[in-house]
């Protein structure tokens, strides 16, 4: 198979991974114990990662440090998404504002146009994010949170998006770049993480390692995969391919959690999917 024609396959397992280490990191006991253990992989393979690659240029460290920060802020958020909310919920709502907003702010701060497509793809995807809100009806004040923590997820995801695809084009090394942000994402997490649970949190990272640790394993394959993809297909067509995740995440909630899935969180989902598609295929 040659290489433009493994892209879609390669993506798709990558939508996969995705969402599997997502659930993995929904499915630990202690979301902390959990989220620190993935990040205890990302410091493991990413040290050994960045021996074997260059150093990114000085221009780039300024977007590594941000990038570092943003991350940190977004597994922390997403931690209290899982804490508080049902995975088939939270992780289409997390993943699916992200590229909305980087559509807005590339408008209204980067003066970039908007087309009729990708104008109509960011109402559709704001359409398909009230409706999983609403899928379960109004929420109440005990589901704010979760929805809050999961918009703001996305917040983050967007704001990482526009930094490291700054300045990953200023480090004359895309898997440089990418080893040291996760070497140092993963360090400070773990550094913050211990410094808060303390003794408990180091109880608690017995109770399930194997679980922790592949979910950090998938999450840095699944980038992988994703930045080979885009090295050799389309890059719209692969950022909207990728958003399958979304579909596979609300079918992975109700399999192995027992969410209810019902046909408006399906259709709420795809949705979503559909959104990012015009909006990803809007730029081709």
């Amino acid at each position: 198979m040659q290489a433009g024609a493994a892209v879609p396959v390669v993506v798709l397992a990558a939508a996969v991974l995705h969402a599997v280490w997502n659930a993995l990191a929904h499915a630990m006991p202690n979301k902390l114990a959990g989220f620190t253990l993935i990040n205890l992989a990302f410091v493991g393979v990413s040290a050994v990662w960045v021996c074997f690659t260059p150093l990114p240029g000085s221009a780039a460290w300024p977007f590594i440090a941000a990038s570092t920060v943003l991350q940190i802020a977004y597994q922390a958020l997403l931690l209290q998404a899982y804490k508080l909310g049902d995975f088939g919920q939270m992780y289409p709502v997390a993943r699916g504002v992200a590229p909305m907003l980087v559509a807005v702010v590339s408008v209204s701060v980067l003066g970039q146009d908007l087309s009729a497509r990708a104008l109509t793809g960011v109402l559709v995807i704001s359409a398909g994010l009230v409706a999983l809100a609403l899928a379960d009806g109004l929420p109440d004040r005990t589901q704010m949170p979760a929805l809050m923590a999961a918009l703001g997820t996305g917040v983050m995801i967007a704001s990482y998006t526009v930094v490291d695809g700054t300045g990953v084009r200023r480090s004359d090394t895309v898997f440089g770049y990418i080893a040291w942000g996760f070497l140092l994402q993963g360090m400070l997490f773990c550094a913050g993480a211990f410094a808060l649970g303390g003794r408990g949190l180091r109880h608690r990272l017995r109770d399930a390692p194997v679980r922790g640790f592949t979910g950090g394993l998938l999450s840095l394959t699944a980038y992988g995969l994703v930045v080979w993809a885009q090295d050799h297909g389309d890059l719209a067509s692969v950022a909207a391919l990728r958003e399958t995740s979304i579909v596979i995440a609300a079918l992975l909630g109700t399999a192995f959690f027992h969410e209810r899935l019902g046909g408006r969180r399906l259709a709420a989902s795809a949705t979503v999917v559909v959104g990012i598609a015009l909006l990803q295929l809007a730029h081709t």
